[in-house]
């Protein structure tokens, strides 16, 4: 759901997803280079981005992730399981 969520800006390439959710997280979260080359794969695999190679801004070799379609819906679910999900495990916490 990050990376899917770090790819509604636009394309990036790996690096610059890991940045991007960091950021968002206010560096909260760390993304670690050994999980998420294999999850954009798999996410890849599904459909939800796809990827080409560019050339980066210190004009080296890159591949370059966008989100598809069918991962904005994707997306969209994710976020609307997330916040049920968050929802109730907030209940609980706040339970007598």
């Amino acid at each position: 759901m990050l990376i899917l969520k770090a790819l509604c800006h636009g394309p990036m390439h790996g690096y610059g997803v890991a940045r991007r959710i960091e950021q968002l997280a206010n560096d909260a979260l760390t993304v670690e280079e050994g999980s998420l080359y294999p999850a954009l794969a798999r996410i890849e695999q599904q459909g939800w981005i796809k990827s080409e190679w560019d050339f980066s801004e210190n004009n080296q070799r890159a591949r370059y992730y966008t989100l598809t379609r069918p991962g904005r819906k994707q997306l969209g679910e994710d976020e609307a399981n997330w916040e049920r999900l968050s929802t109730a495990v907030s209940r609980v916490l706040r339970s007598a």
